[in-house]
């Protein structure tokens, strides 16, 4: 059986369009939860492309499968899918 690879894509307004930090965390933009890159990437470029006006708003996929539990041992990067 194939691993899950979630990916988490979300956005919001920067503090400045070259930073990654945002201006208002209450504001930042949850899009979903995707089972795979390929969702995960359709639907960050419609946020992307919908927000292409304003120079401050940026949207991100997050790798959720590459981060670990912290209550078990650090994993290699092998069993991250890196």
């Amino acid at each position: 059986m194939e691993k899950q690879r979630l990916h988490l894509v979300f956005g919001g307004e920067l503090v400045n369009p070259s930073s990654t930090e945002f201006r208002n965390v209450d504001d930042i933009h949850i899009v979903g939860m995707f089972p795979d890159y390929a969702s995960a990437y359709k639907a960050w470029k419609a946020e992307a492309q919908r927000t292409v006006d304003n120079a401050h708003m940026r949207y991100f996929i997050a790798h959720l499968h590459r981060l670990h539990d912290e209550a078990q041992p650090t994993a290699g990067a092998s069993e991250l899918g890196r």
